[in-house]
């Protein structure tokens, strides 16, 4: 097992922590839900799109017979502001094993018209009634030890202070990943860290969908500055992790055009591979 700093003595639970609050949405008739996106999962007052997956995959959940999100496919179209909003959702289809279903959040723009500002199409299941055997060439990224790495308070700060997200992760990067924070980017398309919620809350397949789009963007260490925007995001949630805190490893092998793939897989403390997804995200040359 690898090395981990043990929790918050009075660590939030799931259930009752900010990141169950700030995801909550509340049902107004069948397939409509509201919810208030809180700016405190911001980056550069644009709403965090794995927070924002969170959402809609708790809207799901409470539109889907099965409780689990297996595989979401998110497609952002507008950016997000913080403040209320509106999600519709729809069941496609409904299995003995799998249910499918999809959702939309909308908000109204500063004329007051309506603009939906993601669409998801997404699969549900029951993570606790898969099967146990696993067999894969998969390994977990060689992450240093969490007392080795170093998150925002440690200085030079890896994250900008623009990122009001920040305050609420617990985010340890991987020396080896961190050159762009001191000036000399490395050139490669990786970033590896430690992940937890701020307030010790452990992970759950909901939070998995916030992990994998919650570190600095890989451009940084390519060499490129500012906003990545998400075009398109597909999560994989593969096994309920375990307590403790999460490696996250993210490669990109190609930016070409203005538009870069992340790919990333998420590790719990028993070494296994909870969550994987990639990404297609916009970035600004020049």
């Amino acid at each position: 097992m690898p090395e981990a700093a043990s929790a918050p003595a009075a660590a939030a639970v799931i259930g009752d922590s900010e990141f169950d609050r700030d995801t909550a949405v509340s049902r107004r008739e069948p397939g409509v839900h509201t919810v208030d996106l809180s700016a405190g999962w911001t980056i550069f007052n644009a709403v965090n799109g794995g927070y924002l997956l969170a959402v809609l995959g708790r809207a799901l959940a409470d539109t889907l017979p099965h409780p689990d999100p297996f595989t979401l496919t998110a497609h952002y179209l507008t950016a997000s502001r913080p403040g209320p909003a509106v999600i519709r959702t729809q069941t496609v289809r409904t299995g003995r094993t799998l249910s499918t279903g999809q959702a939309s959040l909308l908000q109204y723009d500063d004329e007051g018209n309506e603009v939906e500002r993601i669409r998801v199409l997404a699969s549900y299941g029951d993570l606790s009634a898969l099967p146990d055997d696993v067999r894969t060439t998969a390994t977990p990224p060689a992450i240093p030890p969490l007392e080795q790495c170093f998150g925002p308070e440690d200085g030079p700060a890896p994250l900008d202070s623009g990122s009001q997200i920040a305050d609420r992760l617990m985010i340890k990067l991987d020396p080896a990943t961190l050159g762009w924070a001191l000036g000399a980017p490395s050139g490669k398309g990786e970033m590896r860290a430690w992940f937890g919620l701020a307030d010790g809350r452990d992970a759950d397949p909901l939070s998995l969908l916030l992990a994998v789009d919650a570190l600095p963007p890989t451009a940084f260490e390519i060499g490129l500055k500012g906003w990545v925007p998400t075009v398109e995001l597909t999560v994989h949630v593969r096994h309920r992790p375990a307590p403790g805190p999460l490696r996250v490893s993210i490669t990109t092998r190609n930016l070409a055009g203005g538009f870069l793939e992340e790919d990333a897989e998420v590790w719990d403390c028993d070494d296994r591979l909870v969550a994987q997804s990639r990404q297609l995200a916009r970035v600004r040359l020049g």
